[in-house]
């Protein structure tokens, strides 16, 4: 998987990948935002649509995706195939 690839990902689904993302790693929006060192909002505007994540952030996605092992690349496919 690349950042290229992730960020090739339009709204709604990029919101959709980082909510899945963050239930899987049992975070709630607050300290998902602390991990990506951004804000709470931000974090809401992507879930809902609104904005689309910069590349860093993306790739700091990407890392959690890879750190999750099967689970992340099965869901990182099930994004990238849409």
């Amino acid at each position: 998987m690349t950042i290229k690839k992730l960020l090739l990902i339009k709204q709604p689904e990029v919101g959709k990948l980082i909510r899945e993302v963050r239930g899987i790693a049992g975070l709630i929006q607050e300290q998902f935002a602390g991990f990506l060192s951004i804000t709470y909002s931000t974090v809401n505007r992507w879930e809902k649509g609104y904005a689309k994540p910069s590349s860093l952030a993306m790739q700091k996605i990407e890392g959690m995706l890879e750190e999750m092992g099967e689970l992340g690349q099965k869901v990182s496919v099930k994004y990238l195939s849409n």
